[in-house]
């Protein structure tokens, strides 16, 4: 007695795929379900594809990374524009900058803009900082830790406040010694090459922007003994970028913290 011809939609074509296992399509279905069963695979193998993948984590990466310097600009923002609020308030109460009395007396005095400005470069040079860093490929590792980094915000606070307070024979003198304790800032927070080439490049343009400032009648400086301004401002603005530059490079490590090993 014969079999019976078995029927061709008995019949089933089997696949492997990775993602989802075996998926087994009856030949005798319409062409809509063989076509439904095939964009699936298709898709599920092309979500799944090492290509996808590493485009998903660079997108991830590229938005962290932005999400990182916004926070690190935010702080130092922060940190610059409340460090020329002090600053500039020492300055002023020792008579060393004058402000027009006309606009001293009004609540939106020139002295507004002075401190988002400190600010914004403040940002701008401590995201630079480690940006110069990692192009040379000579990672700062001298002595990175918050606590070192604090020490230098108290010594550069120390360089401003003697700027104002001490008295000498005269300007020369007076720069000469903010100079020694500007460079010994240098070389107790930082010994790197880029923080002093940065720093000599920030003391020059600031000088050069300062003197722009006064020769345009913004403000003054008392007694000023270098063509428009005190001898040794450039000091302090030199002290004030390896300042900045150490915060900037301390916020980029990610909060991470060495072990304190003075």
């Amino acid at each position: 007695m014969e079999k019976p011809a078995p029927r061709v939609e008995d019949r089933t074509w089997s696949c492997s795929c990775t993602a989802r296992g075996r998926h087994r399509i009856p030949l005798g279905g319409t062409a809509t379900e063989l076509a439904a069963k095939v964009g699936e695979m298709l898709s599920t193998s092309v979500s799944s594809s090492p290509l996808t993948l590493v485009g998903r984590r660079s997108t991830n990466s590229n938005l962290n990374l932005s999400k990182d310097v916004v926070q690190r600009s935010l702080v130092l923002f922060t940190v610059g524009t409340f460090l020329a609020l002090v600053l500039n308030l020492l300055q002023i109460q020792r008579n060393v900058t004058l402000f027009p009395e006309e606009v001293i007396d009004t609540i939106f005095s020139s002295a507004w803009w002075v401190p988002p400005c400190c600010g914004t470069a403040a940002a701008v040079i401590g995201l630079l900082y480690p940006c110069i860093d990692s192009h040379l490929g000579e990672p700062h590792k001298f002595k990175r830790e918050w606590a070192s980094v604090m020490r230098c915000i108290a010594v550069f606070v120390g360089i401003n406040h003697a700027s104002a307070k001490l008295d000498f024979a005269n300007n020369i003198q007076l720069s000469l010694t903010l100079a020694a304790l500007s460079l010994g800032l240098w070389w107790t927070f930082d010994r790197s090459r880029s923080g002093l080439g940065l720093g000599i490049t920030i003391a020059f343009v600031a000088t050069l922007i300062t003197q722009f400032l006064v020769y345009n009648g913004v403000y003054q400086y008392t007694s000023p003994d270098f063509l428009y301004i005190r001898s040794w401002l450039p000091c302090i603005f030199f002290s004030g970028g390896v300042t900045v530059g150490n915060i900037g490079r301390q916020l980029a490590m990610g909060g991470s913290e060495k072990p304190h090993s003075d």
